[in-house]
């Protein structure tokens, strides 16, 4: 296998699929994987290279998928694992590799191995999970808290102990600190390799190990306190997470799962880094070397302050000091932040603008479903809500729900064309117009824009692995030199909505990426550039 299609993953765009609401294909209300299968054109129409799909495993669905009962099947609301196997071959007869959400630091309170665990103190599976005694006044070992709310222990009457649950009290934490545990997580990793898949999304990865010693957090001051991770009214924020994540020893269990991995030539893992003070470090980390996570992303560019050119500069910045020898994942939404066109409140050019500008970063791009369609948030009522996190803390937060809602093919019906039945979360009348067949009709449209940035990206091979110059801003200008592949390319793009002159670099360039709205340079050698408009320039050799 050649070098280049083995680091297919270096500079990829990856397309996230939420399975719940993608397509539905039995009129459940509910999307699966045949549907996913069904709308694999699309997506191999925009260009990306890969597909990742979030959790489809056996589960009571208390955090829809993320709480897994069996790790090894599908659960029988998404389909079968033959269903799987045929998308998995659909998706490669397109050219597309599939990754798939491992979420492997905590289960379902479900799960058989949970189950055997709290039965008893002395069972085989004893210490698989996170156990503890209580303190001598009957309350909890420490004082970690949970990312949805309260403490991360819950009392169990069966062993007289706490277990420990970073997230829902029905998902215990896994015990890393016991290798039999590694062994079968790596034994569940190799079950989806030998079914074909090409990598995984590797759910909170800084989550895995606990501080063997339970120690307290110490307390966050005000001023260091952000909403990156969880929201502000959430006192998850008031801790330093030091002892309840980011442990050192997660460093050799990521070395056993990429040891695992090169096995399997051509295939990656990205990482999910949640952690608002040093999530880039933590970044750099992982990825550093050859022998941990092929890339991870960070939460700098799914916060919900305004992404400006000072912000993007400063960012890549950080990343070119702490994780030079890394490779990050970028993303603007998901299924977890509200979508970046409500959450910077993005008119339709400045929607063009970032998408040219994730495409031309140093990395690799996350696309979220419905990103390509410029999808805002949808407004979900209350009495509609189903995730968890936006029934504990609404009306200040209101959850997950609302970058959730089913994708949008048609305007012909007020589901979208996603279901014939009754969809599991509200349809978004406001989305309806927006609707990939009205899109595919409008040669101005958003959708055609995704596909165009996408396939500038793959005709530049530094656009895709080469490095930066240093990414630089000037007033609301970002801009940089992408060099590799035997070229080098100047990117400028306006983030704001008046227009602004800079300095081209020295050297002769030439004007490229018309069709991408991109502005000529002037004879003086200044760049006038108006209202979100890039700039993209190849240097003459």
């Amino acid at each position: 296998m050649s070098s280049k299609h083995k680091d297919w993953w270096r500079g990829a765009v990856i397309y996230q699929i939420y399975p719940r609401s993608f397509q539905d294909s039995n009129g459940d209300g509910i999307g699966d994987l045949n549907g996913i299968t069904a709308r694999l054109p699309h997506v191999a129409s925009l260009g990306v290279d890969a597909i990742w799909i979030s959790p489809f495993f056996t589960s009571p669905m208390k955090d829809f998928g993320y709480d897994v009962s069996d790790y090894c099947d599908v659960d029988p609301m998404f389909g079968s694992l033959s269903d799987f196997d045929a998308l998995v071959e659909m998706a490669h007869t397109l050219g597309l590799k599939v990754m798939i959400d491992l979420v492997l630091s905590h289960t379902s309170a479900q799960h058989p191995w949970f189950m055997e665990s709290r039965a008893s103190r002395g069972n085989p599976r004893a210490d698989w999970y996170v156990w503890s005694d209580p303190q001598p006044d009957g309350t909890p070992p420490n004082n970690w808290l949970s990312i949805f709310g309260g403490p991360a222990w819950q009392w169990d009457a069966r062993r007289e102990q706490y277990y420990l649950h970073n997230f829902l009290v029905e998902q215990p934490d896994l015990n890393f600190h016991c290798p039999e545990v590694q062994d079968a997580l790596l034994d569940v990793t190799r079950f989806w390799l030998d079914r074909g898949v090409d990598g995984f999304r590797l759910d909170t990865i800084n989550f895995y190990i606990h501080d063997k010693k339970l120690r307290s957090n110490p307390a966050l001051p005000p001023e260091k306190r952000n909403a990156n991770i969880a929201p502000s009214v959430n006192p998850y924020n008031h801790q330093e997470h030091l002892y309840s994540k980011n442990q050192p020893e997660n460093l050799e269990f990521l070395k056993r799962f990429r040891a695992l991995l090169d096995e399997y030539p051509g295939t990656t893992c990205v990482g999910e880094v949640g952690d608002a003070q040093r999530g880039l470090e933590i970044m750099g980390e992982y990825t550093s070397g050859h022998d941990k996570a092929h890339m991870c992303y960070a939460f700098e560019f799914l916060a919900g302050d305004q992404l400006t050119a000072a912000r993007v500069a400063d960012v890549m910045g950080q990343v070119d000091r702490v994780a030079s020898d890394g490779w990050a994942c970028w993303a603007f939404s998901n299924h977890d932040v509200p979508r970046h066109v409500t959450r910077w409140d993005l008119t339709p050019a400045a929607q063009r603008a970032y998408a040219t500008l994730i495409l031309t970063l140093r990395g690799s791009a996350c696309l979220y479903q419905g990103e390509e369609l410029g999808l805002p948030e949808a407004d979900v009522a209350f009495e509609d809500l189903q995730d968890p996190y936006g029934i504990e803390f609404w009306p200040e937060f209101k959850g997950r729900d609302g970058c959730r809602t089913p994708m949008v093919w048609e305007q012909s019906n007020q589901n979208g064309g996603f279901t014939s039945g009754h969809p599991w979360l509200p349809v978004s009348h406001e989305h309806l117009n927006r609707a990939v067949a009205v899109q595919e009709e409008e040669p101005g449209a958003l959708l055609h824009h995704y596909r165009k940035a996408i396939h500038f990206r793959h005709a530049h091979p530094a656009l895709i692995g080469g490095d930066h110059g240093g990414v630089s801003h000037t007033g609301e200008v970002v801009h940089f030199t992408r060099i590799g592949g035997g070229e080098e390319i100047f990117v400028a793009i306006n983030l704001s909505p008046e227009p602004a002159t800079i300095a081209m670099p020295a050297g002769g360039w030439h004007q490229i990426g018309q069709e991408l709205g991109s502005a000529a340079p002037a004879p003086d050698g200044k760049l006038h550039l108006g209202p979100w408009q890039p700039a993209l320039a190849l240097k003459a050799g």
